[in-house]
């Protein structure tokens, strides 16, 4: 048998032995590799490795003494510089001391010095439901249903909450049977979204539910508030409306109703009627800039809710209007809002910043349906990355200073940030 020793100066091998009768191998820890040849095996004992990276087998005191005696191991070589393309020009570099780009030169600086930050937490879910016991998809809306209440609403809060989205805000569709000019089954006490609050409250106890104040599901007129005969809105009669409504709400286990009509003093008078009634837990997140915008298209057909006649511009924001925002922010401010709402999103990132710039207040951004039918439009016809849009466009209204949003793309944007952590 003969015996081999010597050091390799890449894999720093302490041992080898060469046993052409028996072929046993020395068993002394470490890596062992086999080499077969004509006459026997190779096995080689390497120095043990962590991580893949060779370790040496000295001892930390041999290894300083080592060092002490001016034996200092020899550090990796520096890479070269990449070449540059044929025909980049040679010049001086630029006389610049500040250059940004040092800051985003890797993902671990890049996450480091990220501003900005989205989660689960920050979402809101709209989920539509019905008296009905199936899930019925809805056309403009690819991916999105209306829920049956009982089962299919249940099934996908519990989807949501599984990766960490626990609020939701309910959107009813009411039978045409049950609408009528004055919208009186918003108050109705064992009406489908009271039910559904009881219902999602005795299964997820803390599940934060946030619901609609507004006329339009249930109303014959298809109007936020009730039309007079010559088609005016009638705004303090509705008010009235509403401030039964959301009590019937708060009465239910709502934990913060969304007055969404625009109709004006509607966040004091709610805020008096919920304190008449012992609610003075309940907040309210005001529909505080909500403009009558052409985006909205999608979850009128979810609902069934477009206006029987005209349009909503006498009382939803003129698209065009900057500083009217500040108005009704410091109008709901003072009515005792406790969240402020910007309603489209996206487009209207210039007002979520001039509130957040200007109130103290929560400030919520509604990333309405047609926001998010055109991302997945856009998807389906591999114009856009579906994926990484959805997540772009929600971190721009986090950006622009929005705390939460509501957003339809709450369950897949959150099971995408969870794959992204594993």
């Amino acid at each position: 048998m003969a015996s081999l020793a010597f050091t390799n100066s890449i894999c720093n091998v302490s041992l080898v032995k060469f046993d052409a009768t028996s072929l046993k191998t020395s068993s002394l820890g470490g890596n062992l590799v086999r080499c077969p040849t004509k006459k026997g095996v190779f096995t080689i004992k390497a120095s043990e490795s962590k991580n893949g990276q060779i370790k040496s087998s000295k001892s930390i005191e041999e290894c300083e003494a080592d060092v002490a005696a001016g034996n200092v191991p020899d550090a990796p070589r520096v890479p070269p510089k990449p070449a540059a393309p044929a025909g980049t020009p040679v010049v001086a570099p630029l006389p610049i001391s500040r250059r940004p780009r040092r800051n985003r030169q890797s993902p671990a600086l890049r996450a480091a010095f990220q501003e900005t930050s989205l989660s689960p937490a920050n979402f809101v879910y709209p989920l539509f439901i019905h008296e009905g016991e199936e899930d019925t998809p809805i056309g403009a809306m690819p991916g999105c249903y209306r829920l049956g209440w009982r089962h299919g609403l249940i099934e996908e809060v519990a989807k949501a909450r599984d990766v960490g989205v626990n609020s939701i805000v309910l959107f009813p569709k009411i039978p045409d049977a049950l609408k009528n000019a004055t919208g009186d089954e918003a108050y109705n006490e064992n009406g489908l979204v009271p039910r559904s609050i009881r219902l999602l409250k005795d299964k997820f106890p803390d599940l934060v539910i946030y619901t609609d104040v507004a006329l339009d599901p249930y109303s014959s007129d298809g109007h936020d508030g009730i039309v007079r005969e010559d088609g005016v809105i009638m705004n303090d009669e509705t008010v009235h409306q509403l401030c039964k409504q959301a009590v019937a709400q708060a009465r239910a286990g709502a934990d913060v109703v969304s007055p969404s009509d625009m109709m004006d003093g509607r966040v004091g008078a709610i805020r008096e009627a919920l304190d008449a009634e012992g609610f003075e837990h309940v907040s309210i997140m005001s529909y505080t800039a909500k403009y009558a915008s052409s985006f909205y298209g999608p979850f009128r057909e979810a609902l069934d809710s477009n206006p029987r006649f005209g349009d909503k511009k006498t009382y939803q924001m003129n698209p065009a209007n900057y500083r009217e925002a500040l108005v009704e922010c410091h109008e709901d401010e003072a009515e005792g809002a406790d969240i402020l709402l910007v309603k489209p999103g996206l487009p209207y990132l210039d007002i979520i910043r001039l509130l957040r710039d200007n109130s103290p207040l929560p400030i919520a951004a509604y990333q309405v349906s047609g926001e998010y039918s055109m991302i997945k439009a856009g998807g389906a016809l591999k114009m856009i990355d579906e994926e990484k849009v959805m997540l772009e466009s929600l971190m721009c209204l986090r950006r622009a200073g929005a705390n939460i949003i509501l957003t339809y793309f709450a369950l897949q944007a959150a099971r995408s940030l969870c794959g992204e952590r594993r």
